[in-house]
């Protein structure tokens, strides 16, 4: 049963400093700085700062997500969060993620070291139709890197991340079988597809490796958001990233043959970092169908692109229909294919 919500609102700053000073992380006279930070949905976040001495960013994981139709998870998962920033910073390459600082069982929250400026979100520096190959290369060899590291780590790895809870109520209920309930005719490719992927078990799953998770510092990357994190099945990162750059070359016409290349160099880049895992049994095949679920569940689940005109989602749905009647066979092809899809509303 979901545990009730935090009585503490950090994005009431009062009462955000009286905490941290209740606490002992900032002295009974001390003042700090203190900023929310939009764009998350499931989380308030906050970035706390004291110029010269530090600066953090306070996440406290919210009860009922901030989007149109209802969608609830149980806020401990911020714990499975401070879990997953833990292990990325032993797995992943220095500076990849940021580091803990702390995190309150009581109060669902965790702070951690921000990102120093100037940063920039990367879903903000594609949708501006800006595409550089080194990020994209980036993005694709971290994740890589990720599931190869973690997939040698498994004896460990597995009895911290296997609980998959938090998996099925942020993603398989309000992406997949939100969708199913929406459009019966989809049931047999989505459920086949979630129990496929229920059944795998080969290395942790970031379970939101997007370009919104990403911020771009002196062009290197940095992710965040790891409140999905799991041991499970690779195919799901691999799929739910790659829809975010399609979806972005049908919405950014000027940067179109940008993004369809940047899906090829994320693949290669990730191909390149962990072929020991790209090689595991239907991973291929599983990648492409969760591209093409989550291509449909980002204008049909719970949580649409919210850049989308309705003439985009209205074509979104019906290429990704298509695809999932006949889905194409390695990840390349499913870039060519959309490719040749987009190419007849040029």
């Amino acid at each position: 049963m979901a545990r009730t919500a935090s009585e503490l609102d950090i994005e009431n700053t009062e009462a955000l400093l009286a905490y941290l000073r209740a606490t002992g992380r900032l002295g009974p006279g001390d003042d700090a700085i203190c900023t929310p930070l939009g764009g998350g949905v499931s989380n308030r976040t906050v970035r706390v700062e004291q110029t010269g001495r530090f600066a953090w960013v306070l996440k406290q994981a919210l009860p009922k997500l901030r989007v149109k139709e209802d969608w609830f998870s149980d806020p401990a998962r911020i714990h499975r969060e401070a879990l997953g920033l833990a292990w990325l910073g032993r797995l992943a390459p220095a500076g990849s993620v940021p580091a803990l600082v702390f995190e309150d069982h009581e109060q669902f929250l965790l702070g951690m070291e921000a990102v120093p400026m100037p940063h920039e979100n990367w879903k903000a520096q594609l949708l501006r139709g800006v595409v550089v190959p080194t990020v994209v290369e980036q993005f694709g060899a971290l994740l890589g890197r990720v599931h190869e590291e973690s997939r040698l780590r498994r004896q460990e790895l597995k009895p911290l991340f296997g609980d998959r809870s938090f998996f099925e109520t942020l993603r398989l209920e309000p992406y997949y079988r939100f969708v199913v309930r929406r459009s019966p005719s989809l049931a047999p490719f989505l459920e086949d597809l979630i129990a496929e992927t229920l059944a795998v078990q080969v290395s942790l799953v970031h379970g939101d490796y997007s370009p919104k998770n990403v911020l771009v510092r002196d062009d290197r990357i940095v992710l965040l958001d790891h409140e999905v994190i799991h041991f499970g099945d690779p195919a799901f990162d691999l799929g739910f990233a790659m829809a975010h750059l399609l979806s972005k070359a049908l919405h950014v016409t000027g940067a179109r043959a940008a993004l369809l290349q940047a899906g090829w160099q994320f693949w290669q880049a990730y191909e390149t970092a962990a072929p020991v895992v790209c090689e595991a049994p239907g991973l291929r095949g599983r990648a492409v169908r969760h591209a093409v679920a989550c291509l449909l569940a980002r204008v049909d689940g719970r949580s649409p692109l919210e850049y989308f005109s309705a003439a985009e989602q209205e074509w979104q749905r019906t290429a990704a229909r298509a695809l999932a009647a006949k889905p194409p066979a390695d990840v390349p092809c499913l870039v060519e294919a959309w490719s040749e899809c987009l190419s007849t509303t040029d």
